[in-house]
Order: C-alpha cells, then sequence, then structure tokens
C-alpha cells in the first residue's frame, strides 16, 4: 500500500449513522491522520473515505465502515472498496455552486473554506450596487416560494428603523428534505458570509440562524465557524477596517414546521407560539421586534459568496428562462441512489431521477415522485419530461419547494400517500385557521375511511370542495398548500380512489384493510412461513402445500418476508 498521508471521511450525518466515526477511530489507531468533511451526496455509500498518498494521487473508498477498515488494515486489497464509475456519474451528472465545498473541505476549519473574499469586495461597493448584481444573477428564494432574493433585499435597505435584522430560515422540516442540515454541516462558512454580506446591503448589524434543534451537529459547526469568523475579524466590529459590524447567533427551534413560515418564524424568535400573521406589513417593513428583516433560507445564503466572487451574468448564464443557477435536491424514496443532488434549474425530472439517481430499486416500476413536501405534489410518469423550474412544476400541481424528492414505486398506493401528507400537515397546524386547523382534519378522515375500505361515492366531490376552501381559508402558506398532495393524487391517480371506494381494492397492495394473503402453488411445505407467523393462521406438513387461515390473519406480513419461493402473495 501507497504511504498515505491523510484519510478524509465523511463525517456529516449519513457519514456518521453508517459508522464513519468508527472508521476513523480505526485509522487513527493505526497512526493515519484522519480529517472530517461533510456530506459529499452520495449518502447510498457512506462511509466515504478519500485517502490522500505522498505521490499526490488520492483514491475514493465507499462503503468503508469499521469491518472493511479492519480488512483492509490488515491486508485485504483497497480495490474491493473503489467507488465505480457509475458511481461517480453521480456528481459528474451535477453542476455544484451550493455544494461546492461539501465533502470537499473541513467544515471545522476557517482555513480550508478561505478569506471571506466576497464579503471583503463586497463592503467596498454600494448597497444599490450590490443589489443589482443580485438583480442580474436572477436568484430566487430557495425556500419554496421562489421569490427573487433581489427584491426583498431592496425592500430590507430601503424600509426605515432603528435597527435591522438578517434571519437565516433553516427550519427544514419536510419529511425527506436534508438539503439545509447538509450544507450546514459540510459548509458552515458559505452560509455565514451570505448572510454577512446581506447585513452590509440591507443596513443590518445582527443576524439570527433559526435553526431545528434536531440538527445538533449543524448547530455544532455553525457554533465552531462562528468563534473563527469572529477570530478572524470576518464577523463582530469593524469588519475588514469599515464602519460595517455585524454579529450572527443561533436560535435552536423546537421543531414546528408551521414556523417555516416567515411570521410564524419571527413569533418564535420573540418568545411566542409559532404562529402567522397577516401581511403586509412584511418582514421587510415590520419583522422581527417589529423592524425591517430579511429572510433567506440557507441553500439562498449559501448562494451569494459564489455569486460576488464570479459575477451575477456566470450565475444567470446557468438555469432556465425565469429559473437561473442551481437547485439542491436531496432524493429518496425507491431510488437506487439517494442522496443530494444538485442540478441547473431546468434539467428534466427524468435526468434527476433516471441520470443522477440511478432509477428505481430491485427493478420496480416507477409510478410517481413527490415534490415539495407537505405543501407540494405527486407527478405521475408521464410528465417525467418537465424541466425542474418553478412555473413548470407550478403547472403540474406540485411546487419545486425546499429540494424534498420522494421516488415512488409500483408498491406504493397513492390513496396512501395522500393520507400520509395530509396527516402530517393536520398534526403541524398551529390551529390559528378554522379552514386550516379543522378542514385538514375533515380531509384526513375521508382518506382514512378509503384506505379502510369505508369510502362513498360522495368522497371524491367532497375531498375536492375541502381542498378548496382551505387552500382558500387559510392564512399561510402550510394550510393553502396542505391539499396539493390530495388534489394531485386525484388529479393523476384518480383510477386508484375508484378502485379503493367501488371496488374496494387496493391495486397497490397496500392499505391492510383491502389486502389478504393466500398462499399458491409455489408452496413446497418447508414450514418458514408457518414458524414466522405470530398468530398461527397457516398450518401444513411438511413438504404439503401450506393452507393459510384468513380469519386468523394479521397481515403483518412476516409469512411473505420467510418464504423464499414467491408462495404467499398478496390479493
Amino acid at each position: 500500500m501507497k504511504y498515505i498521508v491523510k484519510a478524509v471521511i465523511g463525517q456529516g450525518s449519513c457519514g456518521i449513522a453508517s459508522g464513519s466515526k468508527k472508521t476513523a477511530a480505526i485509522l487513527e489507531a493505526v497512526g493515519i491522520p484522519v480529517e472530517p468533511t461533510g456530506c459529499i451526496g452520495n449518502c447510498y455509500l457512506e462511509p466515504i473515505v478519500d485517502f490522500h498518498f505522498a505521490d499526490g494521487s488520492s483514491t475514493r473508498l465507499v462503503k468503508f465502515d469499521e469491518e472493511a477498515a479492519k480488512k483492509v488494515l490488515s491486508g485485504e486489497p483497497l480495490a474491493n472498496y473503489i467507488i465505480s464509475e457509475e458511481d461517480e456519474r453521480y456528481l459528474s451528472g451535477q453542476k455544484r455552486i451550493v455544494l461546492r465545498n461539501a465533502g470537499v473541505i473541513n467544515p471545522e476549519d476557517i482555513s480550508a473554506y478561505g478569506d471571506y473574499s466576497a464579503l471583503r469586495n463586497a463592503v467596498t461597493h454600494r448597497s444599490e450596487e450590490i443589489i443589482q448584481t443580485l438583480k442580474t444573477s436572477g436568484l430566487r428564494g430557495r425556500g419554496g416560494a421562489g421569490f427573487p432574493t433581489w427584491f426583498k433585499w431592496d425592500a430590507a435597505a430601503k424600509a426605515v428603523g432603528d435597527t435591522k435584522y438578517v434571519v437565516c430560515n433553516a427550519d427544514e422540516g419536510d419529511p425527506g428534505a436534508f438539503m439545509d442540515r447538509s450544507v450546514l454541516e459540510g459548509d458552515p462558512h458559505s452560509v455565514l458570509e451570505g448572510m454577512a454580506i446581506c447585513g452590509f446591503t440591507i443596513g443590518a448589524s445582527e443576524g439570527i440562524i433559526y435553526v431545528r434543534a434536531e440538527y445538533p451537529l449543524a448547530i455544532k459547526r455553525l457554533e465552531i465557524a462562528i468563534g473563527q469568523a469572529l477570530e478572524k475579524g470576518y464577523l463582530g466590529e469593524n469588519i475588514f477596517n469599515t464602519a460595517f459590524s455585524f454579529k450572527i447567533r443561533i436560535k435552536a427551534g423546537a421543531g414546528a414546521f408551521v414556523c417555516g413560515e416567515e411570521t410564524a418564524l419571527i413569533a418564535s424568535l420573540e418568545g411566542e407560539r409559532g404562529m402567522p400573521r397577516l401581511k403586509p406589513p412584511f418582514p421587510a417593513q415590520k419583522g422581527y421586534w417589529q423592524q425591517p428583516t430579511n429572510i433567506n433560507n440557507v441553500e439562498t445564503f449559501a448562494n451569494i459568496p459564489w455569486i460576488f466572487n464570479n459575477g451575477g451574468d456566470k450565475f444567470e448564464a446557468i438555469g432556465y428562462e425565469k429559473s437561473k443557477g442551481t437547485k439542491v435536491f436531496a432524493l429518496a424514496g425507491k431510488i437506487r441512489r439517494g442522496g443530494l443532488a444538485e442540478v441547473p434549474m431546468g434539467v428534466s425530472l427524468r435526468d434527476i431521477i433516471y441520470g443522477i439517481g440511478g432509477g428505481i430499486k430491485d427493478g420496480k416500476q416507477f409510478k410517481a415522485v413527490q415534490l415539495g413536501g407537505p405543501s407540494g405534489g405527486c407527478v405521475p410518469e408521464e410528465l417525467l419530461d418537465t424541466p425542474v423550474d418553478y412555473e413548470s412544476i407550478n403547472q403540474t400541481g406540485a411546487i419545486v419547494g425546499s429540494g424534498g424528492m420522494i421516488v415512488m414505486d409500483e408498491t406504493t398506493c397513492m390513496v396512501d400517500m395522500a393520507r400520509y401528507f395530509l396527516d402530517f400537515t393536520r398534526n403541524e397546524s398551529c390551529g390559528k385557521c378554522n379552514y386550516c386547523r379543522i378542514g385538514t382534519k375533515r380531509m384526513l378522515e375521508i382518506l382514512e375511511r378509503i384506505t379502510e375500505g369505508k369510502g362513498e361515492p360522495s368522497d371524491i366531490e367532497l375531498l375536492h370542495e375541502l381542498a378548496d376552501k382551505v387552500k382558500e381559508g387559510s392564512l399561510c402558506g402550510l394550510g393553502q398548500t396542505a391539499p396539493n398532495p390530495v388534489l394531485t393524487t386525484l388529479r393523476y391517480f384518480g383510477n386508484e380512489y375508484y378502485d379503493h371506494i367501488f371496488e374496494k381494492k387496493c391495486t397497490a397492495h397496500s392499505c391492510k384493510a383491502l389486502i389478504h394473503y393466500d398462499i399458491n402453488e409455489n408452496c413446497i411445505g418447508c414450514g418458514a412461513c408457518k414458524r414466522n407467523c405470530p398468530v398461527e393462521a397457516i398450518s401444513g406438513e411438511r413438504k404439503v402445500r401450506h393452507v393459510l387461515d384468513k380469519e386468523k390473519c394479521i397481515k403483518c406480513g412476516k409469512c411473505i418476508e420467510s418464504c423464499k419461493f414467491n408462495a404467499v402473495v398478496k390479493i
């Protein structure tokens, strides 16, 4: 083995969960210097280790867990763990701006990030010039709505107030979304620098990062980064020997999904219950403590240093029509290569799911992709060539959102999927609006009836009626978008609703109340299903086809899991 100078090990949440800490300990125990880095994006391959050798070369090893480390150190060839060409295409098919440092630098070492050159440049310009650069770039907020970033900054800059604030919304609450967490864990300084540039532009002296308390590693690395930036003089008083002073603090949120909405987030920051308020006035005029406040999310701020180091025109040259630059997506669900992907706006859903994500697991058929989390919708196969930009995705009934992308295959029941997301938004409603509080509950009750085989023909019309009222009668985005998963599944998968209601069957064989188990002629009488049945619903002699008592069966699925001959089936 060539002499190893150091081992760079992915120690984002995904890497640590896969055992990278144990891998690091083994390498350190034999004297190999270990350096942490964030998630590079190939979450499905963690733990990932880059060995750097004395001759300047490097090798990336994947699934390099504790056992793999022991084998290699005892003489097993590295080649068994080297990343494949197919998996390398996961990264080569991307355009990385937000994730430019992810999995590359040590997030706990400011020298690996740089000297805040974008901020150093920004403080030599007038506010109007900075806003014009943003306007040229075409950057839109990456938190969901896609509102022009320059417009928000300009409004806050022109607002009159004794004190102004910059708030980073890191309250990432969508199921299956982990973009912001990974950026904070892997490249916190890009967010701090982006916030400082915003502070200089709008005339703010204080920034606050509102981050989920469920992200302890992100919080830890933010704390380290803020301390290092203060020590270097990139934050604090008289930055770069100018009159500009800017400090940043962290507020850990309690995990309320509604606090992703700007005004609810502000209420939480002020120590109140996170509930939205009417707009206008907008936060740019009256935000935190009724002072002018600019709020952007993690990904938006992480774009800012790149834009000011490379030029707004360079950013504008990437992307599609009115959606410029790149977008980070979290690929999850029934996809072969799950993780983080950053692509130019305008790339098709098909290119992301099949080109980068590698298609569907286990040779199954693609059914739909959920975009935008609980606020989004389900896009079917016939729309996979839709370009990923704000306007095109909106036309499908979904939204780009913050970037969650949950892939579903033929085994997913779309009625049950709608029920799942509506259950989430019902639970997360702050309760302020009648239609959101009660309407989502009534819609959920209907969906539960349908998945239990108790649906009625009038339910579909009633779902449409309630969806319209909830959208129109809700104060904030949570309620206004809560019906989207229901409406898109009704629109594209209406046949599944009809099957549940009229045929009393679930074609995906997912809804427990509408399926039964049986044993077919493939059974050789091995007894595996019988031994694993917790309620003794299966009987039969060895080497004789077994029989399942449907009255006793609790539909736990243990029989299918234990059968190696495809003899147990759902009907």
